[in-house]
């Protein structure tokens, strides 16, 4: 069970460190669409490369952020009933929707979305726009966020096996913090190691 458990607190680090990064494309994403909106409105100028970079971002921001997302708990639940449960039922719930739902879904679309970047990135293929960009990258954010997913899900699946077996602590109580103030406690510490 130790073993898991280190390998749990790997893959969070990766998807906290991955997460933190997509956050910030938000603000990049934000740039870009009011430096494209300002340039058509003033100049009458406009760039399918600025429109399609700024759909390159959305997805990275989804595709990428969606393990973040699973590890902070933040995720849409419907709590009517799964609340009134004790807390070993809920942790049963989630061990049962992770295995059975969760990690094969994530399986299934990192095995098809894989031949569809590898297609994308032999040929080239590129933007049927003029001025548009290459595609395969893009094409990369589907195995790659479904990837990270799949991880986030193996993690969560030993914190809560863990928990059962009484080997680690509830994975409840390490959220009990908003996702959002986390993230700027992070990046508030980051900036003061830096300055340092």
């Amino acid at each position: 069970m130790h073993a898991l458990l280190t390998l749990s607190r790997i893959i969070d680090a990766l998807n906290a460190r991955v997460g933190r990064v997509t956050a910030w494309l938000v603000l990049v994403a934000v740039l870009v669409s009011a430096g494209n909106a300002i340039s058509r409105k003033l100049f009458d100028a406009s760039s399918n490369a600025f429109l399609e970079l700024q759909w390159y971002m959305f997805s990275a921001i989804f595709l990428l952020g969606c393990a973040y997302t699973l590890q902070k708990q933040e995720h849409v639940r419907i709590d009517i009933i799964y609340g009134r449960w004790s807390r070993r039922a809920q942790v049963g719930i989630d061990i049962f929707g992770t295995i059975v739902f969760l990690l094969p879904f994530a399986v299934l679309l990192l095995w098809l979305s894989w031949p569809f970047f590898i297609e994308a990135w032999q040929s080239g293929e590129r933007s049927p726009n003029a001025g548009g960009l290459i595609l395969w990258p893009v094409k990369l954010l589907i195995p790659a966020g479904f990837a990270l997913l799949l991880l986030q899900g193996c993690s969560e699946l030993f914190k809560r096996i863990a928990f059962l077996a009484g080997a680690g602590p509830d994975p409840a109580l390490a959220h009990e913090k908003p996702a959002e103030l986390e993230l700027i406690e992070a990046l508030k510490s980051e900036r003061d190691g830096e300055s340092s």
